[in-house]
């Protein structure tokens, strides 16, 4: 951004700012008293990786919660996660179950709009079948890496 501090046509004083890409073609009033350029840094997502996840899995939460779409029953533990993570989180909290006790009701922390979510068991199975769908959207985590035996000298 390139900054002007001039002279209007009507004498008053006045700052203008112009993108650096576009300052050869701005048309500078007569009486310029001085500029300057001043840099922005962009924001990077990889700055703040917690914010980034958190933003992600709130969105992914959102769009499978949603309570027009179709229910998918194959989606239905990876929601029952999110809803966990964004519960510990604090972007959602918990209102209670719906009348027949099968999905309990989350509100969300910002639009304070209620989402339905199934009730699960969080047991073994849930989490090695979360840890498989995580995998696929993720990646899985890098293995360490064997450590290599070397035999002892014998002398």
């Amino acid at each position: 951004m390139v900054c002007h501090l001039v002279r209007e046509a009507n004498g008053e004083i006045g700052r203008h700012d112009v993108l650096a890409v576009e300052d050869a073609t701005y048309a500078k009033p007569a009486f310029v008293f001085c500029s300057w350029t001043v840099a922005f840094k962009t924001k990077r997502t990889e700055e703040n990786p917690g914010r980034t996840l958190k933003l992600t899995a709130e969105s992914l939460f959102v769009t499978l919660a949603d309570p027009l779409a179709e229910p998918n029953e194959a989606n239905t533990p990876m929601l029952q996660f999110l809803a966990l993570l964004l519960e510990r989180k604090k972007l959602l909290r918990p209102r209670g179950l719906t009348a027949d006790g099968s999905r309990q009701i989350f509100e969300h922390a910002k639009t304070h709009l209620m989402y339905e979510v199934p009730v699960g068991t969080l047991d073994e199975a849930f989490f090695i079948k979360i840890q498989s769908q995580l995998d696929l959207l993720v990646g899985s985590p890098k293995r360490a890496a064997e450590p290599m035996v070397i035999p002892a000298p014998t002398g």
